[in-house]
């Protein structure tokens, strides 16, 4: 997954699209104005970026200019806009955005332009492939005799690594019983016949509180564990229910 940066000034669009994007499993930094904007995206070295036109302290359009004549458009960022023109969408596509989202944004529009925008960064920043040593001919030896490698690889090394959670062949979901302490526990009780939100809030709640426990508590160990922010981390916490009040919140 992704670290996304959202940048606009309405408090509900930002909600709305960070509990989308960290559905789909994206992490998610937000940023009210453009000054935000450009500390995260220094600081946090986001994947992509979701960059709202009409902002009161600097217009979108203008950070996408300054980002540009600074060299750090390095990564892909997507515009967004309820009241845009066509021209002023032109301007930022030439200027170097990757695409133009109109408000209201529907879900399928915003996670297909997300997968496509990460999918060209991505092709962008792949490295070209050096090219192919030269073929040597004759009978010359190169490295020493041709031999070690057609040798049968050492058994030791064909071992599988008993270390990770047993995967299971079917659902490939992680055998629970190779976790201890109380979050293995509490997955085993977890049912399945419960709708998915309600199912997906529980593992939540066990994920959180076991990262809690092998914290001591410490909101900024946990945020860097579960890469989220620590304004993040508190409002999620607060929705599933996770008391703090008992905890160290350093």
């Amino acid at each position: 997954m992704a670290r996304i940066l959202v940048v606009d000034d309405e408090v509900g669009i930002r909600e709305l699209l960070s509990e989308i994007l960290y559905d789909e499993g994206h992490t998610v930094d937000l940023a009210e104005n453009a000054a935000q904007a450009r500390a995260l995206r220094n600081k946090a070295r986001p994947d992509m970026v979701l960059l709202d036109i009409w902002m009161p302290d600097t217009d979108g359009v203008t950070l996408l200019k300054e980002w540009a004549s600074l060299g750090q458009l390095d990564m892909p960022v997507v515009m967004m806009s309820g009241h845009a023109t066509i021209d002023t969408a032109v301007e930022a596509t030439r200027i170097g955005a990757m695409d133009f989202l109109e408000k209201p944004i529907t879900m399928q529009k915003l996670l297909r332009t997300i997968a496509s925008a990460l999918e060209r960064g991505r092709n962008a920043a792949r490295p070209v492939a050096p090219p192919p040593a030269p073929v040597r001919t004759g009978f010359a030896p190169v490295l020493g005799s041709v031999a070690p490698a057609l040798a049968p690889v050492p058994s030791s090394y064909a071992m599988a690594d008993t270390s990770a959670p047993r995967m299971n062949h079917f659902d490939a979901t992680p055998d629970v019983h190779a976790v201890p302490d109380t979050a293995g526990q509490a997955l085993r009780n977890l049912s399945l016949d419960q709708p998915l939100r309600e199912a997906r809030d529980a593992f939540e709640r066990i994920y959180f509180e076991h990262h809690l426990s092998r914290e001591g508590g410490s909101m900024t160990r946990v945020a860097d564990k579960t890469g989220l922010e620590r304004t993040h981390l508190y409002r999620k916490l607060k929705q599933l229910g996770i008391e703090l009040t008992r905890r160290r919140s350093t």
